[in-house]
């Protein structure tokens, strides 16, 4: 199982950004995707989920309206878009199906001016 995160970077808040993960070693097309995030000096939070059929999703709060989760099962790819980014929007962005599965390396979002 591997898991590998792209698209961050840094922007200034208000802005937008386009992760992708994509994902090998297990039946993608048959599992919920997870993005989580970890900030300096904090816990690794969930950040938003999307069926294995990508129908139906949900997202922390704190995010709600300004993050959008897809998938493409065709590719084995995840995605999160994130608009109206704020700074304690500030993380290492990771993709999962499950917390009991390795993790990838992360992708590194900072939101500053």
């Amino acid at each position: 199982v591997k898991f590998v995160e792209s698209g961050g970077g840094l922007v200034q808040p208000g802005g937008s950004l386009r992760l992708s993960c994509a994902a090998s070693g297990f039946t993608f097309s048959l599992n919920f995707m997870r993005w989580y995030r970890q900030a300096p000096g904090k816990e690794r939070e969930w950040v938003a989920v999307i069926s294995s059929g990508g129908g139906s999703t949900a997202y922390v709060d704190s995010v709600k309206g300004r993050f959008t989760i897809s998938r493409d099962n065709a590719k084995n790819t995840v995605f999160l878009q994130m608009n109206s980014l704020k700074p304690e929007d500030t993380a290492v962005y990771y993709c999962n199906s499950q917390p009991s599965r390795p993790w990838g390396q992360g992708t590194q979002v900072t939101v500053s001016s």
